[in-house]
């Protein structure tokens, strides 16, 4: 593929597609949701073929569905404040009626004709179901077709590949995803979309509880679309098994400045170039020079527990997940040898290795840094970092007869601490360093949901972003 850039990237003038902007007009008759789905469809035939973000696609589906919320419009009666919002599945999520093939060869072919809780809550909603969206193999790490949509040569990061890369590409205004350690953020981040994963159970997960660190989350492409989506969800299918679920207003917060923020480094930081940090440190410096506090690790002993607590997150999260996981990978394993890729395989070998008190072990690191970070509630309304370690990066494929790379969709280094510590994270894109999107997250306490986008709209309202080249 020739280095060709599909559209430079600025976060001062780049605009997402929206869908709450539209509703007005769909009251008053000048639009239609019908009308608002063509406009997606005309842009996923344009950019798809270099994009793919795609698993399956869906449009005769999503036009009935579009004129039957468009007649709910006409006579005054909408479902919900979504109601005709055309979104993506990511291609974990069963679906009645497209196939569920994970990224997995094993599983090609697959259709269980029936929803994720997620997926029927959207519906009860009135969303327009477009298409699946492509993730990396079983949410892993053996990457998908997708291409990042301001560079076709790097990687729109994952697993939530193909979530991040529609709404990055203006395909769509929203998409769900999932994230086990950082399959929300960091791409969305590496996208430019704004993008939410909730506290731990906060999103009902349907058939997919296996692993006890994994969250839906939404992408989009402005806050108010990404909360909408969320609450709707939540308010028809809840939360996890044993979980509160997700709470707050039923329409977006309004903006609230946060006056104290943590900065956190996480051991993100040995790894991030050096742009990236000039241009995070000019973020900073801008939220000082509007009167925030900002507090570090060299301001409080709090913060510098926190921060060795999570100094192997990666390690921790990896190591839960993997033995969670492994005997369904086993078993899939056996029963379809050629169809599963050697990352997987290579995973499922780490896994196979440890024993119970390994898992303990890692479990008990967990929590340890769980009430580490509870502690901190007092300090700060919420903590800043980044969403990624710099700007997405180039993937130009495994090279035959030499090692796997071990980040073929990019270092989920600055999201682990959230999924481990369970705290509900919001990325905005305040950021481009060499043309390319790096995204910000605030992270809060538990079910801080709607406190954090509050915050995180005021960011977007209010700090210029930065551009670092």
């Amino acid at each position: 593929m020739t280095a060709t850039v599909l559209e430079t990237y600025d976060p001062r003038t780049f605009r997402a597609r929206t869908f709450y902007d539209a509703t007005s007009h769909f009251h008053d008759g000048t639009d239609t949701p019908r009308a608002y789905l063509e406009r997606c469809l005309e842009t996923i035939a344009r950019r798809e073929p270099v994009v793919q973000a795609f698993a399956a696609l869906n449009e005769a589906g999503a036009r009935a569905a579009a004129d039957a919320s468009t007649a709910r419009w006409q006579a005054g009666r909408p479902l919900s404040a979504i109601d005709g919002l055309p979104i993506g599945i990511k291609d974990l999520l069963e679906t009645r009626d497209l196939p569920t093939q994970m990224g997995c060869a094993a599983y090609r072919g697959n259709g269980p004709k029936r929803d994720n809780a997620a997926v029927w809550a959207l519906r009860q909603a009135g969303v327009v179901l477009v298409g699946k969206t492509v993730t990396a193999e079983l949410g892993g790490s053996q990457p998908g077709p997708t291409r990042n949509p301001f560079d076709p040569e790097r990687t729109p990061g994952g697993s939530s590949s193909g979530s991040a890369a529609a709404v990055a590409a203006r395909m769509l205004p929203a998409a769900i995803g999932t994230q086990v350690g950082g399959s929300i953020i960091r791409p969305a981040g590496f996208c430019g979309n704004v993008a939410l994963k909730p506290t731990q159970g906060g999103i009902n997960r349907g058939e997919r509880q296996a692993t006890s660190m994994s969250t839906h989350g939404v992408h989009a492409g402005c806050i108010e679309d990404m909360w909408q989506v969320a609450i709707e969800i939540a308010r028809r299918a809840g939360g996890d098994r044993g979980c509160a679920g997700l709470f707050g207003p039923p329409t977006p917060p309004a903006a609230v400045q946060p006056t104290c923020l943590i900065v956190l480094e996480t051991e993100g930081w040995t790894v991030l170039d050096d742009l990236s940090k000039a241009g995070f440190a000019q973020l900073l410096e801008c939220l000082q020079g509007v009167g925030m506090t900002l507090l570090r690790r060299s301001t409080h002993p709090w913060i510098e527990a926190l921060e060795r607590a999570i100094c192997n997150a990666g390690a921790i999260c990896n190591a839960i997940t993997g033995w969670e996981n492994r005997w369904a990978l086993r078993n899939l394993v056996d029963e379809h040898p050629d169809g599963v890729s050697q990352r997987a395989k290579n995973t499922l070998a780490r896994a196979e290795a440890m024993s119970p008190e390994d898992y303990r072990a890692a479990l008990l690191e967990r929590e340890a840094a769980q009430l580490c970070y509870a502690r901190l509630a007092p300090l700060a309304d919420a903590v800043i970092t980044l969403s990624c370690p710099g700007p997405a990066p180039f993937w130009p494929g495994d090279v035959p007869g030499e090692p796997l790379a071990p980040h073929p969709t990019g270092n989920a280094v600055f999201n682990y601490p959230s999924s481990m510590l369970f705290a509900p994270a919001v990325t905005v894109p305040l950021m481009s360093v060499s043309g390319m999107p790096v995204g910000v997250q605030l992270m809060g306490q538990q079910h801080d949901d709607a406190r954090i986008t509050a915050m995180a709209r005021w960011l977007l309202e209010t700090v210029p972003p930065v551009v670092v080249r």
